[in-house]
């Protein structure tokens, strides 16, 4: 099998020896993600919400590629979970290197239509769960380790619909900004990647031809965006060669916004 969009001569050189946990990472970019951080020499946990046939297709992929990874389910918004999740990664490869808080859910709708559910479920996953991994974060992770936040570009363009789901987008950009001054002692960076709209499995779902025009128009190349694009840029932000690199936002996103 091979891994899609891997893109083993990315920026940055080599992950060997590094154990690396992206959340979400059975779908979409957190599957490209753990994909591209295991071409690159780390052990990967592939986190997935309870849903074990496409993580255990993952990592059958990563194996089969040469590279080393782990499925462990948990529900990033909770802190039980996510905290066993962590304790099951030390326990199989004994160090933690590199978080990449991947996870989030996508409710886009006209705000006078969002029901409270919606809202309390995309701050408990795209928040809550952010917020769990920074503290099991700063409580196992190694020395110069790395934190990377995946965002979105739709922060900057004012989207209508997006409203909730920017709101929680904002906040994790203003964990980065802060936390990369907490973890400094620690020589931990903190990044945020803000993707723009990437192509993915499921991003066409639910949308019109007409909006995905007007997205690919927004960009410079007059395209979406392509999940190891994004994959490049986060084993940078996880290699040595970034390691003056922190507390920033990189908006990953074909000249969007």
């Amino acid at each position: 099998m091979t891994a899609p969009e891997s893109l083993a001569g990315a920026p940055g050189g080599s992950l060997a020896g590094k154990t690396a946990l992206v959340t979400g990472a059975a779908t979409g970019i957190g599957k490209v993600i753990a994909h591209e951080l295991a071409a690159q020499g780390a052990r990967v946990v592939v986190n997935h919400p309870h849903t074990p046939e496409p993580a255990a297709k993952v990592v059958a992929e990563i194996e089969a590629a040469g590279g080393s990874a782990l499925a462990i389910a948990a529900d990033i918004s909770s802190r039980a979970e996510f905290g066993a999740m962590a304790g099951a990664l030390l326990s199989e490869w004994g160090r933690w290197d590199i978080l990449v808080n991947n996870a989030a859910v996508a409710i886009t709708r006209p705000f006078a239509e969002v029901t409270e559910a919606e809202f309390d479920l995309m701050f408990a996953v795209n928040v809550k769960g952010v917020f769990h991994g920074l503290q099991l974060a700063w409580e196992h992770l190694a020395d110069d380790g790395r934190v990377i936040t995946i965002s979105s570009s739709t922060t900057a363009l004012m989207l209508a619909g997006y409203a909730v789901y920017d709101a929680t987008k904002g906040a994790v950009e203003q964990f980065t900004r802060i936390l990369c001054k907490e973890f400094g002692s620690r020589r931990i960076t903190v990044n945020t990647v803000s993707p723009g709209a990437t192509e993915t499995e499921t991003y066409r779902s639910g949308k019109s031809e007409q909006f995905l025009a007007s997205l690919e128009a927004m960009s410079a190349f007059g395209r979406l965006g392509r999940p190891g694009e994004i994959a490049a840029v986060v084993a940078f932000l996880a290699s040595a060669s970034a390691g003056w690199v922190t507390g920033q936002n990189i908006r990953v996103n074909g000249g969007t916004a």
